[in-house]
């Protein structure tokens, strides 16, 4: 039996399906795999924002290849992936996650507290300018576009950035951990959506790919990504939006922090809650109607009236 899998061709994408390949290979020793290199808009186009080029940028061209049988499993980055899946497709597995913290990288080694007024602090990612513009007003957010190696040679450049922000996750998959200057805690610089997770994605029906894959799943993950994904879906939005929310399961218990807020960062939600892991799913929902009746949807499309 051949499955193929479909990824972005990026380092980061490229390194990630690598290891969910090795994996699905000794899970499934019967089985044969192949990994299909598949072109995506966000990849095509590296000079609009994210949020112009809309939600599902890094997925569509892989669920097309899914749907016409040119590849039978695609590996996406989580928080990629819209809060909702279309009725054709199926999340076969969500893997254990990696470290879902942002990374701070400074140019001389200064943490976010400790950059100069008016230091320059580059992202391509509206959540991440908003909390930044949030927590220090006074630094300048510029965009950011690129994969992790273009984004850090940023920093070398002599009319570089004085700071990038990226996910922790990417950096440690392409052992590039020790360029961190400072983690920033999901708490409080609440990380997007599903990050540091892989999302293996199928048609949904096609059982025999369901059934290899499954055998990846990491139930701690699932549940926190499940109730992270319905908070989002309720308040709407996606991985380009300034809102997002982090669960950590302990135990029995269920963390979950959560924010939204306007695009400059001016005006913000922010709340953090404790409580049973068995109703995950339906405290993500809920935690989302509170942000919506607090108006979180008028603060992420920038109404801060």
């Amino acid at each position: 039996m051949l499955i193929k899998i479909g990824t972005r061709g990026s380092d980061l994408a490229l390194t990630q399906t690598g290891h969910v390949v090795d994996a699905l290979k000794e899970a499934n020793p019967e089985t044969e795999f192949e990994i299909v290199v598949i072109k995506t808009t966000g990849d095509k186009d590296q000079r609009q924002n994210l949020a112009a080029l809309g939600v599902g940028v890094f997925v569509r061209e892989l669920e097309s290849a899914l749907l016409d049988n040119r590849v039978d499993l695609a590996v996406h980055s989580l928080k990629d992936m819209p809060s909702a899946l279309p009725t054709e497709f199926a999340l076969a597995a969500v893997p254990y996650r990696e470290d879902p913290r942002d990374a701070f990288i400074s140019r001389n080694g200064e943490t976010l507290e400790e950059l100069a007024a008016g230091s320059r602090v580059a992202t391509g990612s509206a959540r991440r300018q908003a909390l930044v513009k949030n927590i220090r007003p006074d630094l300048v957010v510029e965009s950011l576009r690129g994969n992790v190696p273009t984004r850090l040679a940023k920093l070398d450049e002599p009319d570089g950035p004085d700071a990038v922000i990226l996910a922790t996750a990417g950096l440690n998959r392409l052992g590039l951990s020790d360029r961190v200057t400072q983690h920033l805690s999901c708490s409080n610089f609440v990380s997007a959506v599903g990050q540091g997770a892989l999302a293996l994605e199928t048609r949904a029906g096609d059982e025999r790919t369901i059934a290899a894959a499954a055998k990846l799943n990491h139930p701690g993950t699932l549940m926190e990504v499940t109730a992270e994904r319905a908070f989002l879906e309720v308040i709407g939005g996606g991985c380009s939006a300034s809102v997002s929310a982090h669960a950590k399961i302990r135990g029995e218990r269920l963390e979950f922090s959560a924010f939204a807020s306007t695009p400059d960062g001016t005006k913000i939600i922010r709340e953090s809650f404790v409580d049973n892991a068995a109703d995950s799913v339906e405290l993500g929902r809920q935690f989302g109607k509170l942000f919506v009746e607090r108006g979180a949807r008028e603060l992420v499309a920038g109404d801060s009236e």
